[in-house]
């Protein structure tokens, strides 16, 4: 079997299960406009479906019929009840860009084993999912999918954190583990104030900047025009445009200074306020696996081992999450996500054997 054949199988079980993917979300969404556009996005995965299955036909292949990938509908339909619309979203994006990379590279790869017909329906596939990257990227702003990141990034943050920081305290303290909860607990609790206000800060400034650029580029409009056509001719030539087209773009946008602000300066959407929050809580939650089992054993290198399994746990609970519904790797995302965080761990373990050795600090 041809690797061309292998992989077109592939695309077919794929775009048919996509395609029953997007109708059962359409059943469970409220939002009329996001319901309907799950439909179209179904419709239009069954076509493609369809383009590989014709595909294979034409190459004496029947083809099997495609196995629906049930543990991905359940995590998605998990994920769409724990936390809503965006997170299904934002990894639904993840798996537009994963498949618009498989189908570039396929169509670099066998371009000469496949007629000019199939040629051009290949293509108008890559400009679908080109499409469906582009309603997930307006999906989010009206789903604060930009706070996903938050989560994500403050959860780990907290999980790999206190994970090393009560790792090293066992060593330190290994007949208190009451004592390593606690110490764990208020690291975690600064912790979650640090990167929650640190998010705060962040994105204000980010937007403080911004704002400053868009008034500076506004007074530079009305003190000097020509000025302000020559940043932005010099902004387009930066982007890739050849230099006559920038110079005329930039002449007919002379006159459009709003259009030419917002080319210049994109507004920052994100709401800081919301991003600390979502951060903080985060943090907290990641927090709550290498901690609690402190709180119940006897000493604390009965609980470390509990401690880890449960951060080790909670990292390959995420990493899967992503990559079921993303299309990358279980496996690599699993081993990448598990083995940095506990990595950590072991190292901090071994700095706490270290303090405990100069020291004697667990006989103080």
């Amino acid at each position: 079997m041809s690797s061309a054949i292998k992989i077109a199988e592939e695309f077919y079980n794929d775009e048919y299960s996509d395609s029953v993917l997007y109708a059962e979300l359409a059943k469970y969404e409220k939002n009329k406009e996001i319901k309907e556009e799950f439909l179209r996005l179904s419709r239009m995965e069954a076509k493609h479906a369809k383009f590989w299955h014709d595909f294979l036909v034409r190459r004496g292949v029947k083809p099997k019929k495609p196995r629906i990938k049930k543990l991905t509908f359940f995590t998605v339909k998990l994920l769409r009840k724990l936390f809503g619309p965006a997170m299904v979203v934002s990894m639904l994006e993840m798996g537009e860009n994963s498949a618009i990379q498989k189908y570039f590279k396929f169509f670099g790869e066998f371009s000469d084993e496949i007629t000019e017909e199939e040629f051009e329906g290949l293509r108008g596939i890559i400009i679908d999912e080109l499409e469906h990257e582009k309603f997930f990227s307006e999906s989010k702003k009206l789903f604060h999918v930009e706070n996903i990141r938050d989560f994500v990034l403050g959860m780990n943050d907290g999980l790999v954190e206190i994970l090393g920081a009560v790792t090293g305290l066992s060593a330190v303290y290994p007949n208190s583990p009451r004592l390593v909860g606690i110490s764990g607990l208020i690291v975690g609790v600064a912790g979650a104030l640090s990167m929650g206000i640190g998010a705060l800060i962040s994105v204000r400034s980010q937007r403080q900047v911004s704002e400053a650029i868009r008034e500076r580029t506004k007074i530079l409009f009305k003190v000097s025009p020509e000025k302000a056509k020559e940043e932005l001719y010099e902004k387009l030539v930066e982007g890739g445009l050849p230099e006559e087209i920038a110079r005329e773009v930039s002449e007919k946008l002379l006159e459009k200074e709003e259009a030419i602000i917002k080319l210049l300066v994109p507004e920052e959407e994100e709401n800081e306020f919301r991003a600390a929050l979502y951060t903080g809580i985060a943090y907290l939650f990641g927090v709550a696996f290498p901690v609690t089992p402190y709180f119940f054993a006897s000493t604390s290198l009965r609980a470390l081992p509990i401690s880890v399994t449960l951060a080790g746990l909670a990292l390959a609970i995420v990493a899967t999450s992503i990559s079921l519904i993303s299309g990358i790797s279980i496996r690599k995302k699993v081993i990448e996500m598990v083995t940095t965080g506990l990595g950590a761990a072991f190292l901090s373990y071994i700095f706490g054997h270290i303090m405990e050795s100069l020291f004697n600090v667990s006989a103080l």
